[in-house]
Formats: structure tokens, sequence, C-alpha cells
């Protein structure tokens, strides 16, 4: 099982946390490259807050409120979880020299990170997505061939 020591150089790539290193206010500095480290800004490290609040307000009662301090919280705790779990995928597809990362990477990671109960129902969504976009790109096929067909032109044959 690897801790997140282990998988900070392969972070720090794509990242450089603003508590560890400090953030300078321009954008112009944000996107450079220093140090092997990128600037992102805080809307490129987490999630949008939108997609967060519609979640979050799924089980909260119709005139219940969220404090916007449990947003933002709800939000960095969900965007430092996939970043844990990608960081040890992409470790995986480093070790076995892939440069993309796929589901079966990041089942891989669940059960080495110790997320056992995501497993068995990852797999079976992952399972039932794969059949689903492989019958998606059936009807597609299907759709073209019968596009195709109807375009190809037809000649009489006169019969004796």
């Amino acid at each position: 099982m690897s801790t997140s020591g282990d998988s900070q150089p392969y972070l720090n790539d794509f990242m450089m946390r603003d508590d560890e290193d400090g953030v300078s206010g321009d954008d112009e500095s944000d996107n450079k490259h220093s140090g092997g480290n990128y600037m992102l800004r805080e809307q490129d490290r987490f999630l949008p807050i939108c997609n967060i609040i519609k979640i979050m307000k799924v089980p909260v009662p119709e005139n219940g409120k969220i404090a916007k301090d449990a947003r933002e919280c709800i939000q960095e705790c969900v965007s430092e979880f996939i970043s844990f779990i990608t960081s040890e995928a992409i470790e995986r597809s480093i070790a076995e020299n892939r440069k993309t990362v796929n589901g079966d990477d990041l089942l891989y990671a669940f059960a080495n990170l110790g997320f056992d109960n995501y497993v068995e129902p990852l797999s079976m969504y992952l399972h039932k997505f794969r059949e689903s976009t492989k019958s998606d790109r059936n009807l597609y096929n299907e759709s073209n061939m019968l596009q195709d067909d109807s375009s190809t032109e037809f000649r009489k044959i006169e019969l004796p």
C-alpha cells in the first residue's frame, strides 16, 4: 500500500500545493513551470462547487440549508480523495509503462488503498458502463450502415 509520500513526486508534476510553497497572486506565474511543479489556480484544483452543492442537497430537507464553510470543506475533501485515488492509479500505469489510466487501474487503487467496500460496486458499474458503450458503438455502426445503404443508388433492372 502506497502512502501519500510515495505518490508525491507524481503529484508534484501536476500541481503545487498552496499551503506548502505559497502562491503569488498573478495568473501569469500560476501557469508557469517552476522547479518541477505546476502552479494551479484554486478552481483548477477543486471540483466545481455547483456540482458539490447539487450532490449535498439530495439528503437535505427542502427547507434545510448547507453552510458555505461546509460546502467548501466537502469540496476540498472530495477533490483530495479523487487526487489520492488517481495518484495511486497513475503509479500503477507508470509501473506498467502505460500513459493512460483506465478503470481497472482505479479499481486496483481502491483495493490497494484499503477501500475494499468500493471495489465490488465500482467493478459492476465499470462492467455495465463498458457494455453500454459497446452497445452504443454497435448502434452507431448499425445506423451508419443503414445510412450507407440508403444512400446507394438503385438501378432499374428490366426483366424480359
